[in-house]
């Protein structure tokens, strides 16, 4: 099953999209909800451009004005709702993110395909502060997931969840990969203490630098 081209590839428009499927809103009310809701921890929400993202999805046809709103001597405020169109979109777009894995390429990967770079003593001071991080991380979202499960049901929150389990994995994998370097049993870590002691590269040595 391969992910279908979409005409909107922002997962803000998918997040808005989501938003008013609960009920139609203006944006302001929209990004109130994201908020609230704690949808900017796991969607990157540029509020600022979240106007032009609704403009981008009136345009495709996916929402469409249903009303204006106004309180006391505020502006008027224009509320959207989904379109039927709309909530196809949505129900196919998430459909093929939860179904289809789809290969990401986060920053930490590409520096730890060229960490050769540095000399292995830097390396392990360097992914010690990042355990360090991580570590901390973990516990400032745990503490932070438990007080919203006192006001949201869990449903809601399962993209927290997620996360955690990521930075815990993450924190696993790290610590085991320092003790293999400390250690000196990580296959090539003689070759890569080698070249970085001596400035000769070892004919062994084929990984990137």
């Amino acid at each position: 099953m391969a992910v279908k081209r979409r005409k909107l590839g922002n997962p803000l428009a998918l997040a808005v999209m989501a938003t008013l499927w609960q009920k139609p809103m203006h944006p302001y009310e929209i990004a109130q909800t994201l908020r609230r809701q704690g949808k900017d921890t796991s969607t990157k929400i540029n509020y600022g451009s979240l106007y032009t993202v609704v403009q981008n999805l009136e345009k495709h046809g996916f929402v469409q004005v249903t009303g204006v709103e106004q309180q006391g001597n505020r502006p008027e405020r224009t509320v959207y709702g989904l379109t039927d169109a709309g909530r196809e979109e949505l129900t196919e777009w998430l459909s093929d993110l939860m179904a289809v894995p789809v290969k990401e390429y986060p920053i930490f990967e590409t520096a730890l395909s060229v960490m050769g770079v540095l000399h292995p003593d830097d390396a392990v001071r360097l992914l010690e502060e990042r355990l360090s991080t991580l570590r901390v991380q973990l516990a400032s979202g745990r503490g932070a997931l438990e007080k919203l499960y006192e006001t949201l049901p869990r449903l809601f929150l399962v993209e927290t969840e997620y996360q955690l389990h990521m930075l815990q994995a993450q924190a696993a994998w790290v610590r085991g990969f320092l003790e293999e370097i400390r250690e000196g049993t990580l296959p090539g870590v003689d070759l890569w203490r080698r070249y970085h002691d001596t400035g000769e590269l070892p004919e062994e040595f084929t990984g990137p630098l």
